[in-house]
Parts: structure tokens; sequence; C-alpha cells
């Protein structure tokens, strides 16, 4: 709790001074974050979480990047929730393969109260297995965080994705407010937040300074923060947009931990468009938690081998 009251009293950020920090030297940008990253964190370790979609497909928003979205034809096929079994055997891999985290996801625009019953029964059995738990099952209601708290649930995911200006751009099946009220029930319950955003949508650099200050200025921030590069996959909307230069990547990462000092920030959906070298970048600005196996909700992630390979050759650890 202490560490939380800390965190609300720093400053807030507005978006002009995030901006500044964008228009930096790259070189001076990425030194300022590992100045600050050093000062939270050890700066040679990475903590990995694993995820599984547990109910993929048929999802009723339209996001712009998402190819579960129902309206959008882009091959993912409607999956009915997994069973209990299923997500255990997917837990205990990933712990095998040294993921300390298992996060959780479900295509739903929010839980009706049966999926939260079954929810909490694989939270559960997953917190059983000495994993953090986490969940990412869409907007909440007024009681059902708690709910989930009660049956272990460490960590709520629940992106707020661009800043509020850009957002329309992006998503007309829900509003700005929900995601943030969403966040609240979350903060309520006394469910640690995992919240970030996707870079790469054809945002400009004002709009992913506007979603860090988002962010960074929620109260406390977000104990875990995902950056995620836009993956485009046929048959959404945002198909064909023009990549986001690396660079700009490497440089909302370090924005994030300037802002964000003692949050995970990690490198999400997208990596595998990433070469080594920019994902070295990546952590020489401050990221320091990785999604980690072959499989990240509906597309491919680097592989668990490949990703040893790339530790070794930084000489980076895992939490």
């Amino acid at each position: 709790m202490g560490e939380q009251q800390d965190r609300s009293r720093m400053t807030l950020w507005s978006v002009p001074q995030i901006q500044a920090l964008l228009d930096l030297p790259f070189t001076d940008l990425v030194h300022q974050a590992q100045t600050i990253h050093r000062q939270y964190h050890d700066a040679n370790a990475v903590q990995l979480s694993t995820l599984i979609s547990v109910k993929t497909g048929g999802c009723p928003e339209d996001c712009g990047y998402c190819p579960q979205a129902a309206r959008y034809h882009t091959g993912v096929e409607n999956q009915d929730m997994l069973s209990l079994d299923t997500v255990v055997a997917a837990a205990q891999a990933a712990r095998a393969e040294g993921a300390t985290r298992f996060c959780m996801g479900a295509a739903w625009r929010g839980p009706k109260q049966r999926d939260i019953d079954k929810m909490s029964e694989i939270i559960g059995a997953v917190k059983v297995l000495g994993l953090e738990t986490c969940a990412t099952l869409g907007m909440l209601k007024p009681g059902q965080a708690e709910q989930l708290k009660q049956a272990g649930l460490d960590y709520y995911n629940h992106n707020l994705d661009t800043s509020p200006e850009f957002y329309e751009e992006i998503i007309s099946t829900r509003d700005y407010q929900h995601r943030l009220d969403t966040l609240e029930e979350v903060r309520k319950a006394g469910i640690n937040v995992c919240c970030g955003g996707i870079v790469g949508m054809g945002e400009s650099r004002l709009a992913r300074a506007g979603l860090i200050a988002q962010l960074a200025n929620l109260d406390p921030y977000p104990e875990s923060v995902p950056i995620n590069y836009l993956v485009q996959v046929e048959g959404t909307p945002l198909y064909g947009t023009d990549p986001l230069d690396p660079f700009e990547f490497v440089r909302t990462i370090a924005a994030a931990r300037i802002t964000m000092p003692k949050a995970m920030v990690r490198l999400s959906a997208g990596r595998r468009q990433m070469s080594e070298a920019v994902q070295a970048l990546c952590f020489l600005a401050g990221a320091n938690s990785i999604f980690y196996g072959d499989k990240l909700l509906t597309t491919g992630n680097p592989e668990t081998e490949s990703d040893k390979a790339l530790f070794d050759k930084l000489g980076l650890r895992t939490l």
C-alpha cells in the first residue's frame, strides 16, 4: 500500500512534456530511460509472461486492429471456452518454460456471470501452480472484479489502446470512459492493473504522447504496461497501414519507462516483426517484461528457443 501511495503522489505528466521527451535526440532519450530503469529495476533481468486465449473469436466490438471481431473476415474461427484441464495443462507447460505469469484472454465485450464463475475456477487452478494470474475479459460490471480477486486473480489487463483524441478512429462500439471505468473497478477490488496500448495504428507522435500521459496519470499508474506494435491482419480495417518506424517504437518504450519508473514495461504483440537489434534497444530503453511462447492470442510470437538465444547474446536472465 505504501508503494501505491508513493506512486500516486508523483507529479502529473502533461502531453507536451511527454512529447518533448519523444522529441529528444534518440541517444539522449534512451540514456535517460536507462538511467531511471537502473534506479528501480535489475537492468539485466526480464520477466516472462505467457498468454493463452481461453475463448477466441466472435467479439461484437469493432476494434480496427482486432482479428477476433465478428464483423471482420480474418480467418479466425470462433472457439468455445477452453476446458479447465486444457488451460491448466497450458499453464503447467508455461511454467516449465520459465514463465512466472500466466495471462488468460477472452474475446468478450464483457463477461456474463456464468463466464465469471468459470474463470474463477480456472484462476484458482492456475494460482495453485505458483504462477501469477492475469486475465483480460473485457469490460467489468460492478462486483465482478471482486469475484475475480477472491478467486486469486493478481492482475487484470484492460488496455487504453491509444490517446482519447485518436480513439474514435479505431473503435466506435465502446467509449474511452468505459475503459477507465473498468480500470477503476479493478483498482477498487485490489487487483494489480495491467494497462497499455498499441502503436503503429496510423497515429501521430502527439497521439503516442497522449497515450503515455493517460497511463502515467492513472492514480496510481499501472503495475504492468504492455506496449504493443500493431500486428496487421488481413481483413481488419487497419490492414495496410504504413508501418511505424522501429525507432519510434523504442522511443515509446523509453517514454513509458521515464514516466512510470516502477512499472513492468512489456514488449507485447509485434515482437515477431522486430529484429534482435530492435528488441535489444527496447530492453536498453527500459522494457523488462515480454510475452513468451509460440502464440499470442491469434497472432504469432517469437519461439521460446529464439528468445532464449537472444537472452544469452544480451546476457539477460529471467526473473
